[in-house]
């Protein structure tokens, strides 16, 4: 398997060369943290075995949110909380697409962007309860922004999860949506066509609140998709599988060679994989482009499936005698340290020990870059 931090090194040097005007201190942080983490050049641990006191030293992650193969055990957590709030209703996966004559836009002011699209796609799905003759009330929904298309180019949209159900907080009623598609694998939530006509008008009317200046051309019909997801367990799996764990998994990069890198993704459209091949320079760009403002929150919980609603949720288990533990089976729980002599569990004792070959970190990297 090619590592990406091994890509980094070789292309370090031209990438820095050719994107330098482009470079965000965030582009810098991800970059140095990916191509320490895991390396000779990170920070170790120490672990101890419970049982015969042997000791080990192994590098930190560098906890990265574009890193392949770290904050696994966070991405589980994050599953593991989404699963332990269904209720009762079919679930809907809706998917907001902002057009592409506003991606420029999108990159130059991503963080007030970005919070503009999902909570718009929000509002639009909130004004469509609200005003729906079997909902009448407030849904709840799961958000997460994604900025890659599956050739990961920059393409901005927000994927909701959202059961076809409302709370009406007035009379206290729950109320589900039912129809003649329901549970045939096309339920009918609300119009798409409509969904994108109020979508498009909030986001250009918050787009010009929020000061920024709109693209002389841009479509009248926009996109908006929505299909049945049955209990929406598969749907929170996939989202959850790119949340924390970067755009690119390690073992689809196929080849590294003659100054190119190939990776390999999957057609959404026929559904069979694809390859695809870029200098390696391009290649960290096209993965950097996708790096998330400092702090940004891209997975983001709405309505009665807020943090908050933790109550009510535990409320609509017990009436309607809902068991969420069968859906949290599928969440894999973290392994354990073995010990390589006795096979014992290890545990870390000291954390963030710096090795000969450590430089210091960026002044704009973070503390979180060290965590495990």
């Amino acid at each position: 398997m090619i590592r990406l931090s091994t890509i980094i090194e070789i292309f370090e040097s031209e990438f820095l060369a050719q994107y330098q005007d482009r470079l965000l201190p965030s582009h810098r942080h991800a970059l140095a943290a990916l191509k320490r983490c895991r390396t000779a050049l990170s920070p170790r641990m120490q672990a101890q075995c419970v049982e015969c006191d042997q000791q080990r030293f192994v590098p930190h992650s560098c906890g990265h949110r574009l890193c392949p193969h770290c904050q696994h055990h966070e991405s589980q957590q994050w599953l593991e909380r989404q699963l332990g709030k269904q209720v009762p209703g079919a679930y809907c996966l809706l998917t907001f697409t902002l057009p592409a004559e506003f991606r420029g836009l999108a990159f130059a002011h991503q963080r007030t962007l970005y919070a503009l699209l999902m909570q718009c796609s929000w509002e639009t799905l909130r004004t469509f309860s609200l005003n729906d003759k079997q909902l009448q009330g407030t849904p709840g929904a799961v958000a997460v922004l994604h900025t890659h298309s599956r050739r990961l180019d920059y393409h901005p949209h927000v994927h909701l999860v959202m059961p076809a159900a409302a709370i009406d907080a007035k009379r206290r009623l729950w109320r589900t949506k039912t129809g003649k598609n329901q549970g045939k694998g096309g339920a009918y939530l609300f119009s798409h066509k409509a969904l994108a006509k109020v979508f498009r008008a909030k986001l250009l009317a918050a787009l010009v609140q929020a000061g920024l200046t709109l693209p002389r051309c841009h479509p009248q019909k926009w996109v908006i998709d929505c299909k049945h997801v049955g209990s929406g367990e598969k749907a929170l799996v996939y989202l959850g599988r790119y949340l924390y764990r970067g755009v690119l998994q390690e073992k689809d990069i196929l080849a590294c060679e003659k100054g190119q890198v190939t990776f390999r993704y999957r057609n959404g459209k026929t559904r069979k994989p694809e390859i695809r091949t870029l200098s390696g320079a391009d290649f960290l760009w096209l993965l950097l482009r996708h790096v998330l403002p400092k702090g940004f929150r891209r997975a983001r919980n709405f309505g009665f499936l807020h943090p908050n609603s933790k109550r009510l949720i535990r409320l609509l288990h017990l009436l309607f005698k809902l068991n969420p533990s069968p859906a949290l089976a599928i969440v894999r729980k973290r392994p354990p340290l073995r010990c390589p002599s006795c096979g014992g569990e290890m545990r870390i004792v000291r954390t963030r020990i710096l090795s000969l070959l450590s430089p210091p970190y960026p002044p704009d990297a973070s503390t979180e870059a060290l965590v495990m």
